[in-house]
């Protein structure tokens, strides 16, 4: 598991939601991005339409990506995608950026391009 400090999130033009993950040296960031841009995807074949998803540290995979995200209660985010998982503990960020990301992700799935699941503490929404 590894755990984020933030998160940064962008609700425009392109929906954004990025994970801070702490890194392996005192003060190294990684960022774990999502990144869906609604407005221009008809432009795009339906294959590359959806999600994506980077990581700072390693390559991206083309045609990687996001097939799920299961957001339980505000202390761990699992976030799959066809060839990589991620388990990610967001018990130090601010609750609002919790509610704010949630809301966003939610927008990125107005089509139900990915299975999502957000759990409050203590059971699903």
């Amino acid at each position: 598991m590894e755990f984020a400090d933030f998160l940064t999130l962008e609700d425009r033009v392109d929906l954004i939601v990025s994970f801070a993950i702490c890194g392996e040296v005192a003060g190294d960031v990684i960022s774990l991005t999502l990144l869906r841009t609604p407005k221009y995807e008809p432009l795009l074949p339906p294959e590359e339409r959806g999600v994506r998803i980077s990581r700072d540290d390693r390559p991206r995979i083309p045609g990687d990506m996001l097939a799920a995200i299961n957001w339980q209660g505000d202390t761990v985010v699992l976030v799959s995608t066809s060839g990589q998982r991620y388990e990610v503990d967001v018990h130090r960020v601010d609750e609002e950026e919790i509610r704010e990301a949630k809301r966003i992700l939610s927008k990125m799935n107005a089509d139900g391009c990915f299975r999502m699941d957000i759990q409050r503490q203590g059971g699903p929404c």
